[in-house]
């Protein structure tokens, strides 16, 4: 079975986002922040990371650019989910090696359609 970390400084969109990646079939891990998140990484690689911007300790875009310095960093699909919706921050994250960017807020149909995209259903 597929896994999906999810980072998010909100428990709130970490249950939501967990509950609709676990109706597609993954198995979900949570952190609340990019350095969590990093450390998880690093214990065992996700397929899959549905990831904030903006949050405490490190942000998203750092933990983005960390992750893909990491063995085996390349490989999970990585998809920023924010409300970050400034047009250079975009264009940086997907320089940075993001494959996918959804904006807050979600619903399962988005992110199914981008999961779908990324070639992860």
């Amino acid at each position: 079975m597929k896994t999906c970390l999810i980072v998010d400084d909100s428990r709130m969109i970490r249950r939501v986002a967990g509950r609709i990646v676990k109706d597609m079939g993954f198995n979900t891990t949570d952190a609340a922040n990019g350095q969590e998140a990093l450390d998880a990484c690093q214990m065992d690689m996700p397929d899959a990371i549905l990831l904030d911007w903006n949050m405490p300790v490190m942000d998203g875009y750092g933990f983005l650019k960390a992750l893909r310095k990491e063995r085996g960093g390349d490989k999970p699909v990585v998809m920023f989910c924010t409300s970050e919706r400034d047009i250079s921050k975009i264009t940086d994250a997907l320089a940075a090696g993001a494959n996918e960017y959804i904006m807050k807020p979600f619903d399962s149909a988005i992110i199914q359609s981008k999961f779908q995209l990324a070639g992860l259903l």
